[in-house]
C-alpha cells in the first residue's frame, strides 16, 4: 500500500475541475465547430462526423499513455502534459475551421492534426486522472467521487457551451479565434493550479521493501509485455468486454432517440430537444442514486456497487424494450416516462462501472494500474466511436429494408436491448472473479506477512 493519505473531498473537487476543463475544450470542438462547419461554411455533415470519430480512434493509444504513467510512477506530468496538448489541439481546431473558409484543403489537413492532438490530450490527461483516483480515493468514496467528477465534467460542458454561444454573437472568425485562445489558456492555468502539490512525492518504506523486486520487474517490461500481462488477467479481460458492450449500447441510442420521437410521435424539434434534456436529467438522477448507495453512511444498505452495475444494465435493457414496443404501437405508449427510466438506468450503471474501474485498476497491483485503466479507456473510446456510426447506420439499413418506420426503429432498439442484456451478463462475470479472489485476499499467509512487517518496521 501507499502511505500517502487518501484524497479529501477538496482534493476530489480539484480533480473534478480538471475533468471540467477537459469537457470545456471537447464540447467546443464537437458542438460549436460542428455547427460552424455545417451551417456557416455549408460543408457536409460527414466532415465533422469524421473528425469526431477520428479523435475517438486516436484514443486507442490510452493503454500506452497509462503504461507511461506506470513507468514514471507519477500521474501529474501526464495530466499536465495531456491538458496542454488538448488545449493546443482545441485552438488549432478553431484555426483550421476558420481556414476552411478560404483554403478548404489546407484547413481540413490542419483539422485532422488538431483532432489528433485532442485525442492524444484526452487520452493522457483522462487516463492518468482515473489512475490517480483509483490509487488515492478510499473505497467508501469511490462511487460518490466518480459522481462528483463526472457531474463537474457535465457542468463544464454546459457552462462552456452557454458562455461560448453568447460570446460568439454575432459570429466572426476573429471572435472564434479569440474565444478559443482564451479558453485554451484558461484550462491550462486552472489545471496547473489544481495539480499544484496534489499528488505528493513520499513513498512508504514498507512498500519499497516488499514490492521493490516486483516493481523492478514491471519497470523492465516493455509496453507489449505489460499489455499482454493485463489482458491475461481474467477479470481485466471480462471488464474490458463489459465496458465495450455497455458503452456501445449507451452511445448508439444518442443519435437515434430524437429522430425516432419526431418521426413516430410527431414531436417538434423543440420537443425532441426537451426529451433529450429529460434523458440527461434522468442520467444525473441515476448517478446521484449510486453515489448515495456507495457512500459510507449508507454502507451497502441500498445495494452493492456490483448490484447497481448489473441492475442498471438490465433496467436499461427493459427501457430499450419499451422503446421497441413504442415503435410498434406509436403515440399511446408513455414515451417520456420510458425515456426517464432509460436515463436513470444509464446513469446508475455508468457511475457504478466507473467506481468498479477505479477499484479493479489497483486490485492486481498498482504497478500496472495505468495500463489497465488505459485498456478500459480504449474500449470505451472504441465503443463511442462505433456507437454513433452503428446507431445511425442500423437505422438507415432498417428503413431501407422495412417499409414501416416504427418497425425499423424497433429493430434498432431491439439490437441495443440485446447489447444491454449482454453487458449485464458481463457485469455478473466480473463479480464472480471478486468472489473467487476474496479467500485469497483473506489468506492467513498474507495476514501473517502483514503482521511480521508491522513488527519489523
Amino acid at each position: 500500500m501507499n502511505t500517502l493519505p487518501m484524497f479529501s473531498w477538496l482534493h476530489i473537487a480539484r480533480l473534478g475541475f480538471i475533468q471540467a476543463c477537459m469537457g470545456a475544450v471537447v464540447v467546443v470542438t464537437t458542438s460549436t465547430l460542428n455547427r460552424i462547419m455545417v451551417v456557416e461554411l455549408a460543408l457536409p455533415a460527414l466532415l465533422p462526423g469524421f473528425l469526431v470519430g477520428f479523435h475517438y480512434l486516436v484514443q486507442m493509444v490510452r493503454p500506452r499513455m497509462g503504461f507511461g504513467a506506470d513507468q514514471g510512477r507519477r500521474c501529474t506530468p501526464w495530466m499536465m502534459g495531456g491538458m496542454t496538448v488538448l488545449a493546443l489541439g482545441g485552438f488549432l481546431a478553431s484555426l483550421a475551421t476558420v481556414w476552411m473558409g478560404t483554403e478548404l484543403s489546407q484547413g481540413i489537413a490542419l483539422s485532422v492534426l488538431a483532432f489528433m492532438l485532442i485525442g492524444f490530450g484526452v487520452s493522457a490527461c483522462g487516463t492518468s486522472l482515473l489512475v490517480l483516483m483509483s490509487k488515492r480515493v478510499a473505497d467508501a468514496r469511490r462511487a460518490p467521487a466518480a459522481t462528483v467528477v463526472w457531474m463537474m465534467m457535465i457542468l463544464g460542458f454546459a457552462v462552456t457551451a452557454i458562455t461560448v454561444g453568447k460570446q460568439l454573437e454575432p459570429y466572426t472568425p476573429e471572435r472564434l479565434l479569440e474565444i478559443s485562445a482564451t479558453l485554451s489558456l484558461l484550462v491550462v492555468v486552472v489545471t496547473g493550479l489544481c495539480l499544484w502539490g496534489l499528488e505528493g512525492h513520499a513513498q512508504s518504506a514498507v512498500t519499497d521493501h516488499v514490492a521493490s523486486s516486483a516493481s523492478a520487474d514491471v519497470q523492465k517490461q516493455s509496453f507489449k509485455e505489460a499489455l499482454a500481462h493485463v489482458w491475461s488477467e481474467p477479470q481485466a479481460k471480462a471488464f474490458t468486454v463489459f465496458v465495450f458492450l455497455s458503452m456501445l449500447a449507451y452511445s448508439s441510442q444518442d443519435l437515434v432517440l430524437e429522430p425516432f420521437a419526431g418521426a413516430l410521435f410527431g414531436l417538434t424539434p423543440g420537443e425532441t430537444t426537451q426529451l433529450s434534456g429529460l434523458h440527461h436529467s434522468a442520467v444525473l438522477c441515476g448517478m446521484l442514486a449510486v453515489a448515495l448507495a456507495g457512500s459510507a453512511r449508507v454502507a451497502g444498505r441500498l445495494g452493492s456497487i456490483q448490484a447497481w452495475m448489473v441492475g442498471g444494465c438490465l433496467v436499461s435493457g427493459v427501457a430499450m424494450l419499451g422503446l421497441c414496443i413504442a415503435g410498434a404501437i406509436g403515440p399511446p405508449w408513455p414515451l417520456k416516462p420510458n425515456v426517464f427510466l432509460l436515463g436513470v438506468a444509464n446513469g446508475s450503471f455508468s457511475i457504478a462501472a466507473i467506481a468498479t474501474m477505479m477499484r479493479l485498476a489497483t486490485q492486481g497491483g498498482e504497478a500496472r494500474a495505468g495500463t489497465r485503466m488505459g485498456l478500459w479507456g480504449a474500449a470505451q473510446a472504441m465503443a463511442f466511436g462505433l456507437g454513433g456510426l452503428l446507431g445511425t447506420a442500423a437505422s438507415d439499413i432498417a428503413h431501407y429494408f422495412l417499409s414501416a418506420q416504427g418497425t425499423a426503429y424497433a429493430c434498432v432498439f431491439g439490437f441495443e436491448t440485446v447489447m444491454f442484456v449482454m453487458s449485464a451478463g458481463c457485469a455478473v462475470w466480473v463479480g464472480r472473479y471478486d468472489q473467487k479472489s476474496a479467500p485469497m485476499r483473506q489468506s492467513p499467509k498474507v495476514v501473517g506477512l502483514t503482521k511480521e512487517l508491522s513488527h519489523e518496521y
